[in-house]
């Protein structure tokens, strides 16, 4: 695969524009003070993906947290989670997933973004370019991958768990209200539930109590599948908080639970030998 098959070669400005910012007067915005900050190139599959990446300035080595997105690209809610994480002590990365698939910079209908990226991108291309990611970190020189975390929100947060049952090198993953059913096809052949069992890491499940499109009971189900096979689950979910509660930029930000959920992510890894 050659360069000229990344549709976008380097990250969006600003925030998405495929969802109402009616939440704009919250919007977070994390300064650089004390930090190293970039977009910088993945190598991955002979090509490279534009990703963003903070941590702390200084020489490190710094623990590493890989950041899954949304469906809506790495815009500038995700490289403040980035800035967020190297505040609190990590070399923080988020690649753009989509990048060999569309430019997410200019599209604006989320149906358009469901049926023409995401139902297309190959769940081995996703865990193989997070894998890259983690390369990167290592030859980066600033990072310490033997403290290796991952975290994801909505579509990144089943992301999350796929990767969680993938590398064994992870100490830890957090998912925020990650779908665990859903359909398969034959690029994306599993769901979280299928490959719980499989779960490599301690994994954290942050969801919300209102989340309509999320059963509880499911994810509890996604839960209980991976404890039957040892493996150590914890599913919060955080009463009356929708989905995308932790997505400050949108309607549905719910500011108490996102910062619970944030101090209970920081806790979970520091338990778990990420910090």
């Amino acid at each position: 695969m050659h360069r000229r098959t990344i549709v976008m070669t380097s990250l969006m400005t600003g925030l998405t524009l495929a969802t109402a910012h009616g939440a704009a007067a919250q919007v977070i915005q994390t300064d650089n003070v004390g930090l190293w900050a970039s977009e910088v190139q993945i190598p991955t599959g002979g090509a490279q993906i534009p990703a963003y990446a903070a941590r702390p300035a200084g020489e490190g080595p710094f623990p590493t947290v890989l950041v899954i997105e949304e469906i809506f690209g790495v815009h500038d809610y995700i490289k403040d989670i980035c800035r967020r994480l190297a505040k609190a002590g990590y070399l923080a990365v988020a690649p753009e997933l989509y990048a060999r698939l569309a430019d997410l910079s200019k599209m604006t209908d989320v149906q358009q973004i469901v049926r023409d990226v995401i139902s297309k991108a190959p769940d081995d291309t996703m865990l193989s370019d997070l894998d890259a990611t983690v390369a990167w970190a290592r030859a980066e020189g600033r990072g310490d991958t033997t403290r290796l975390g991952v975290t994801g929100f909505c579509r990144g947060g089943r992301n999350t768990w796929l990767y969680a049952a993938r590398n064994p090198a992870l100490k830890a993953a957090a998912a925020w209200y990650g779908p665990v059913g859903g359909g398969t096809s034959d690029i994306q052949p599993r769901t979280p539930t299928d490959v719980a069992a499989e779960l490599k890491c301690p994994l954290l499940g942050l969801y919300g109590g209102a989340d309509q499109g999320i059963p509880v009971a499911q994810v509890q189900a996604a839960a209980e599948k991976a404890r039957a096979a040892g493996r150590q689950v914890e599913i919060v979910v955080l009463p009356d908080a929708p989905h995308g509660f932790h997505a400050d930029y949108r309607p549905s930000y719910r500011r108490e639970a996102a910062e619970d959920g944030w101090r209970r992510m920081l806790a979970w890894f520091r338990d778990h030998g990420v910090a």
